[in-house]
């Protein structure tokens, strides 16, 4: 019997601060333990760029205008999950309003910019680890 497929999408967010390493935005849930970027199922009909954004607002309230999606990077992620697969597509965009501040949805307890390093102690996973190294290694490339 073929498992079936949970589909998510989401952003990796990145902003560059002058003189800085680049960070990244993770969010918290679940506890301590579970840091990702923003992502979330697809709803039915909606393309899976449409769905990163609409996630991204919903779990965080960046708005569209305040980001600059990155062209030519996608990452997609696949991994075992209660019995099922499950796909995750994270497209990159850069913050590009510096005044703004992030507002949690209430399935978040908690944010933080981190650069690569910190970011992937803070992850676990190693699919989402290698996701925001690949990430780093696309914009140290096109900077």
């Amino acid at each position: 019997m073929a498992l079936c497929e949970e589909r998510s999408c989401g952003l990796i967010i990145f902003r560059c601060v002058l003189n800085n390493p680049v960070e990244y935005l993770l969010l918290q849930a679940y506890g301590s333990h579970h840091w990702t970027p923003p992502k979330g199922h697809v709803e039915l009909g909606e393309s899976d760029k449409e769905t990163a954004y609409r996630e991204t607002r919903e779990e965080t309230g960046l708005e569209v205008h305040s980001l600059q999606l990155t062209k030519d990077f996608k990452v997609e992620l696949e991994y075992p999950v209660n019995g099922a697969v499950k796909k995750v597509i994270y497209f990159l965009a850069e913050l590009t309003d510096q005044e703004y501040e992030v507002k949690l949805s209430e399935e978040h307890t908690g944010f933080e910019w981190a650069d690569l390093s910190k970011a992937c102690e803070l992850v676990k996973y190693q699919e989402t680890q290698g996701a925001l190294e690949s990430a780093e290694k696309f914009i140290q490339g096109n900077c």
